[in-house]
C-alpha cells in the first residue's frame, strides 16, 4: 500500500472515531464540534503548542486544502 492509499484509510478511521456511531444527519452540531477539537489539536501539535502559527496552518494550508478537496470531489461527479 502506497502512502497516498494508507493517508485514505487513516482518514476513514479517524472519521469512523470522530463519528462514534451518531447519525451524520442528525447529529451534524455534535460531530462538527468534535471534528473542531480534533483539528484544533492537531494544528498545535505539529505546530508546537504555537497558537500563531497554529493559525496561520489552519488558514493558509488546511482550508485551502480542504476546498480543493472539495472542488475534486465536484469535479468527479
Amino acid at each position: 500500500m502506497n502512502e497516498p492509499q494508507k493517508d485514505t484509510q487513516r482518514a476513514l478511521a479517524a472519521a469512523k472515531l470522530i463519528f462514534d456511531g451518531r447519525d451524520p444527519a442528525k447529529d451534524s452540531s455534535a460531530i462538527l464540534v468534535t471534528l473542531e477539537g480534533l483539528v484544533s489539536l492537531v494544528l498545535l501539535a505539529v505546530m508546537g503548542r504555537d497558537e500563531q502559527k497554529a493559525a496561520a496552518m489552519l488558514n493558509e494550508g488546511l482550508v485551502p486544502g480542504v476546498e480543493s478537496r472539495l472542488a475534486l470531489h465536484t469535479s468527479r461527479r
